[in-house]
């Protein structure tokens, strides 16, 4: 169980001081009658008084005023499986995080514009289905295609440059995994789209597009970083940069942004090549081509979701409330044949 508005829970440090409040009150009336009449006179005169009603009708009240706060906090358990059905196209989004990602050529650096290029793009998907591959020396699918996209965002936040324990940068690696993310047997509906500075260390990328393209996968390419580069920073423990990165000779590395590989990439499938701005221009240009194509009938696998489950301290809440308000504080008479049989038994008062 969870609470969708847990600080309303906090009101329940509030219950010991209402119940403290109902019962001083009620002690407070007894004490008043007390000053006016005397002891022996009260047990005539509030003979109809019931002292076990009236702490009934405190504990329901204190008990409105706690079911009512559960209900405020929306407590949720229980499964719902659900099936999500839309109209759309298989789209991927291939996130690079090597290490020159790290580069601070944009701000604030290269990982972290490719990953708001990524909930950007997300965010403008309307009936299509989202994946995440993640890619360094290697690739590994990180979020299946899916239509929940609340769950997509959750594995792009997680994604860094530690994920990937292989280093280097494997265009072909992220290309070849991304395609057998796919549904092989389908020749159209699927959309690559791939977030990365360009600089490919492994090669044999030529290879991986051209079977891409064979099985009807339309590449885009949107590069992260500049034509003039930027060392590689290196970060210890506390976010300070300790040194730069260097190559085997001991000099500095300098990570350049490579445009004219990206752009070949995506011509060669049909897609287009988009250098990342801050206004993000080039998701608008992407999605709109995206939304141009062929859709097809999309069924996300079964999900599953908490469902509300406020009405049952609400109902407990409004039952408290009414029951308060039915309760008399005055004692039942006695009826019928009990009360003459109780009449009969009590002793005779002699008047003196």
């Amino acid at each position: 169980m969870h609470f969708v508005r847990s600080e309303y829970l906090n009101l329940l440090w509030a219950l010991p001081i209402l119940g403290a409040f109902f019962w001083w009150s009620f002690r407070r009336r007894r004490r008043r009658l007390q000053v006016f009449i005397s002891r022996t006179l009260i047990g005539r005169l509030a003979s109809e008084f019931s002292s076990r009603k009236a702490v009934a009708r405190i504990l329901l009240l204190t008990g409105f005023f706690a079911f009512g706060i559960l209900a405020l906090a929306r407590p949720q358990w229980g499964m719902r499986l659900d099936t999500v059905r839309r109209q759309g196209v298989d789209v991927i989004a291939a996130l690079d995080t090597s290490y020159s990602m790290n580069a601070e050529d944009v701000a604030p650096n290269r990982l972290e514009k490719a990953r708001r290029e990524i909930r950007g793009l997300i965010a403008r998907l309307k009936g299509d289905r989202i994946g995440l591959v993640v890619f360094a020396g290697t690739a590994v699918v990180e979020c299946p295609l899916t239509l929940d996209y609340g769950a997509a965002t959750l594995f792009l936040d997680v994604a860094n440059t530690e994920i990937i324990p292989e280093p280097g940068t494997s265009l072909a690696a992220a290309v070849q995994t991304a395609t057998s993310a796919f549904i092989a047997k389908e020749i159209k509906y699927k959309v690559l789209v791939i977030f990365t500075d360009g600089e490919d260390l492994e090669g044999q990328v030529q290879a991986a597009v051209e079977k891409a393209r064979n099985a009807g996968v339309i590449i885009y390419t949107v590069g992260i970083g500049s034509p003039e580069g930027k060392p590689i920073p290196v970060r210890d423990q506390k976010g300070d940069i300790v040194e730069y990165r260097k190559d085997p000779d001991g000099q500095v590395v300098i990570s350049r942004l490579d445009e004219r590989s990206l752009a070949e990439i995506a011509s060669e499938t049909g897609g287009r090549y988009f250098r990342a701005t801050t206004s993000e221009s080039e998701l608008d240009q992407i999605y709109d081509e995206v939304s141009r194509m062929e859709k097809k009938q999309l069924e996300s696998r079964l999900y599953q979701n908490f469902e509300d489950q406020f009405q049952y301290p609400l109902a407990l809440a409004v039952s408290c409330l009414a029951a308060e308000a039915l309760i008399s504080e005055r004692r039942k008479p006695r009826q019928g044949w009990l009360a003459r049989f109780y009449s009969r038994t009590r002793p005779a008062r002699s008047d003196v």
